[in-house]
């Protein structure tokens, strides 16, 4: 059986408010234990993702209080999506094709309105490609994640 991106993906999305502070998100990484957060607006719809990277990139280098800055303003976007179908391949490659380390999972990606949360199924990072013990073994084209790897881990 070949393996796909749904085999490997987190299924557990966390969410926070685009109008949150900063600091509300970094307190929920910590204690989520999670590298990433989706944003949403007050309709629940995904907006864009926080990530840790962003905290240290766009907050900590400034000389700023994170409980004044919003998700809102350091959320990067647009967010980028994959099949739940497609290869692991497809995933890293698109990973190093946008320099980003977090894909969120759709179901039924090509019939999907992305901004609709209740398609989504899932996340999918660097460190789930190294989790997933059966990988290794399969067939499929590695050269894409094993670079992604090399980049990003």
């Amino acid at each position: 059986m070949t393996t796909v991106v749904r085999d490997i993906m987190r299924k557990r999305l966390e969410t926070i408010e685009d109008s949150a502070s900063v600091q509300d998100a970094a307190k929920k990484l910590k204690d989520r234990e999670v590298s990433s957060l989706i944003v949403v607006d007050r309709e629940g719809k995904p907006q864009g993702v926080v990530t840790e990277r962003d905290i240290v990139t766009k907050v900590s280098t400034s000389d700023t209080f994170t409980s004044t800055i919003t998700n809102k303003q350091i959320m990067s976007v647009p967010l980028i999506a994959i099949d739940s179908a497609s290869s692991p391949a497809v995933a890293a490659d698109m990973m190093l094709q946008h320099n980003v380390r977090h894909l969120l999972v759709i179901d039924n990606y090509n019939n999907s309105d992305k901004s609709d949360s209740s398609n989504l199924v899932g996340i999918i990072t660097p460190l789930d490609f190294a989790r997933y013990e059966e990988f290794p073994n399969d067939e499929v084209d590695k050269d894409e994640i094993e670079k992604m790897l090399e980049y990003y881990i």
